[in-house]
């Protein structure tokens, strides 16, 4: 609690985002002043992972854990990437991010597929998140330079099918977060990049149904994304969750005639990190702490974040101050509708939405997407409820090359 901070910490995308926050010296430091009982929103590290990265998707309101199978599979549910139809695909995915705040952050996105034989699948990924230039000052306001964040994440995925309509998928990947290169504080504090590694683990099923007496797919999915061990950016003793997130959903396309297609996707999405506890605050509003300086959780406020991975994974279903209730608000709920005519043109949209005391996150989403031969590219538009919102007119571009077998 004493180790100085960078004056830009770590962003933390707080209400509708998240709030960055670049707490360079103290990651999982409390700040010691009155809580906000209306805002109670699970932070994590590297929240990029969790980013929708590609057009098709995030035009359809941030679904993607059961709908068909592309070249950007692995992000939303590494088991569909067994489902792909061509032999050889990829898939390179740019967006401006936070246009309105910052000129030149970007969110990036590079994938590929290959299959290895008519039951299994290997795919790669990188995702690249610049988060432009920016001055650096110690707490006391001293310069320490500019310098130039960014977050990398290499990974590679394998999906096989079990059977005719059921497939797994397992992806693993390298974390790189560097947040302010090896700059030092002026009271000789040191920061460092943080390293980390994460494995998903997906499912997906689809199987032909009758609807208005036409043959369609219904499919589901799940998806375990980003498990793996804590992230620090200076010490041992200070330790941050990567953004583990638990993601179920289904889709249902059906064919209107020979050459149009609608789809209907849900999903739901929990972070499977602990909630943030209710502190003890003394009669002037301020968070009491023991002997160590560390806070004191007041009764039924919940439990320590401080825990092992296996202990923060699972028990953030329960471990909510608020019951059941709240563990309820921490669910984010995407639909999503694509219109496509003979696999050449589409039309989508979708729907986001966030409990506003876990972020508040509510947006709507449009866009398109076109083919022509072995190329395709598609575009998408956000459009959130609420105006003058930090993610306004925020403008996803994905290209993509398919080899047919």
């Amino acid at each position: 609690m004493n180790a100085p901070r960078f004056i830009i910490d770590k962003f933390i995308f707080s209400g509708i985002l998240y709030l960055f926050t670049f707490q360079l010296m103290a990651q999982n430091s409390v700040t010691l002043s009155r809580q906000d009982p209306n805002r109670r929103v699970i932070t994590t590290a590297v929240p990029f992972l969790n980013f929708a990265p590609d057009s098709r998707h995030s035009a359809m309101g941030d679904v993607g854990v059961a709908t068909s199978a592309d070249a950007n599979s692995a992000h939303w549910n590494a088991g569909k990437l067994a489902f792909v139809e061509d032999d050889i695909g990829f898939s390179v995915s740019y967006s401006p991010w936070l246009g309105r705040l910052v000129p030149d952050m970007s969110l990036n996105y590079l994938t590929g597929y290959k299959r290895i034989d008519n039951v299994s699948t290997f795919g790669i990924d990188l995702r690249y998140f610049d988060m432009g230039s920016i001055q650096l000052t110690d707490q006391w306001g001293n310069e320490l330079g500019d310098f130039n964040p960014r977050d990398i994440a290499i990974g590679g995925t394998y999906a096989r099918k079990l059977s005719d309509n059921l497939s797994l998928g397992i992806s693993a990947r390298f974390i790189h977060s560097n947040l302010s290169g090896n700059i030092s504080s002026a009271g000789g504090n040191e920061s460092r990049p943080g390293v980390s590694v994460g494995t998903d683990v997906g499912i997906y099923y689809n199987t032909e149904v009758l609807v208005s007496g036409r043959e369609s797919l219904w499919s589901w999915g799940a998806n375990i994304s980003n498990i793996g061990p804590k992230i620090t950016y200076n010490s041992a003793d200070d330790l941050d969750y990567l953004p583990t997130n638990f993601r179920i959903g289904t889709a249902l396309k059906i064919p209107m005639d020979d050459y149009n297609n609608i789809t209907f996707a849900l999903d739901f999405n929990k972070l499977m990190v602990p909630t943030p506890p209710i502190y003890e605050e003394n009669e002037n509003g301020q968070i009491v702490t023991d002997g160590d300086g560390n806070p004191i959780i007041a009764p039924n406020g919940g439990r320590d974040p401080n825990r092992p991975l296996l202990s923060g994974m699972f028990g953030s279903f329960v471990d909510a101050p608020g019951g059941i209730r709240e563990e309820f608000q921490e669910v984010m709920v995407s639909f999503g509708v694509e219109y496509d005519y003979d696999d050449k043109f589409a039309v989508r949209t979708g729907y986001f939405y966030e409990n506003p005391r876990k972020g508040g996150r509510r947006y709507f989403t449009m866009g398109v997407g076109f083919k022509w031969q072995r190329l395709g590219f598609d575009f998408s538009y956000l459009v959130p409820q609420m105006q003058n919102h930090p993610l306004a007119e925020t403008l996803r571009f994905s290209l993509a090359y398919n080899v047919q077998r």
